[in-house]
């Protein structure tokens, strides 16, 4: 590329013929596109990090779930031995996660009304490679904040046990990425912040309360079995309460009755099988969202 000018930076005089000076651009690079990732990634970071007042209301509801009405309905369990806050706090800990992703993945659509996205896509990477750090940061963010819903696990009555903990981080960290990669495709075609928020509530509400975050996936009508099995957050949720009930002294048929898991006719899939349908879904909306922004001026 060049621009006219003359050699001491002067502008030409009229008339003059211009003298054209060669702009170099650099050209793209791995290094490049790995060093935009991390740009990316810590950008998100920063952001969470200095707003406190997000952390705060996305941390409000899940307490709220977890001791308002698991402590509320706690009279509808019986004589089973199960605290219905413990049953709650999978889904809770899920809902901490699943706004907190999608919300920091709708943060590209703020930077497309400021005229930020732009100057990011006219950089010289590659866009795949400003939405993977998009991905990862929104993930990260949303790991952090269901952090400080695993902090109040013991008084949800869910055991402090190292592997178990561990167990549900990383399937956090998975569903996490899942629904920034989701937000991600969302927010690429979305033009203002008013139209992102009321599309991601009108999926959102309905996919975590048909995904049996607040109810058991035993013994449901047809109609709604259906549904729970065609959710995609179902296979979220149902490992990290399958984690939880595994660890708690609690007969057979109790710990049958409340995290039964999920079938398919007669067959009982497997964690393995659910925690790869999440990481399925997540790269396949990865690479929507990298073709749609391969499309964005």
């Amino acid at each position: 590329m060049a621009v006219p000018s003359r050699a001491d930076g002067l502008e030409p005089e009229r008339g003059a013929p211009a003298t054209l000076v060669p702009v170099a651009v650099p050209p793209r690079s791995r290094a490049r596109d790995l060093r935009a990732i991390v740009v990316v990634w810590r950008r998100e970071l920063l952001r969470f990090a200095s707003d406190r007042m997000r952390i705060f209301t996305a941390l409000l509801q899940p307490i709220l779930y977890i001791f308002v009405l698991g402590t509320g309905l706690s009279a509808l369990t019986g004589s089973s031995g199960v605290n219905l806050r413990t049953f709650i706090y999978p889904g809770a800990l899920a809902m901490a996660v699943m706004f907190t992703a999608v919300f920091s993945a709708g943060s590209i659509v703020w930077d497309r009304e400021f005229g930020f996205l732009r100057e990011m896509l006219v950089a010289p990477v590659s866009r795949g490679a400003i939405v993977l750090g998009k991905c990862l940061g929104g993930a990260s963010v949303a790991v952090l904040q269901g952090l400080l819903v695993l902090v109040v696990a013991g008084l949800a009555g869910v055991p402090y046990s190292l592997p178990l903990l561990a167990t549900m981080l990383g399937e956090l960290a998975l569903l996490a990425f899942t629904l920034t990669a989701f937000g991600v495709m969302a927010a690429a075609r979305v033009e203002t912040i008013q139209g992102f928020m009321g599309l991601t509530q009108v999926l959102l509400m309905p996919l975590f309360f048909t995904a049996g975050a607040m109810f058991p996936l035993a013994n449901l009508p047809t109609w709604l079995m259906v549904v729970t099995r065609v959710n995609p957050l179902t296979y979220a949720i149902d490992p990290i309460r399958r984690a939880v009930f595994a660890r708690l002294a609690l007969p057979p048929a109790v710990r049958d009755r409340y995290a039964p898991g999920i079938t398919w006719g007669g067959y009982h899939v497997p964690t393995a099988v659910e925690l790869v349908i999440v990481g399925a879904m997540g790269l396949v909306m990865l690479g929507v969202g990298v073709l749609e922004f391969q499309k964005t001026e």
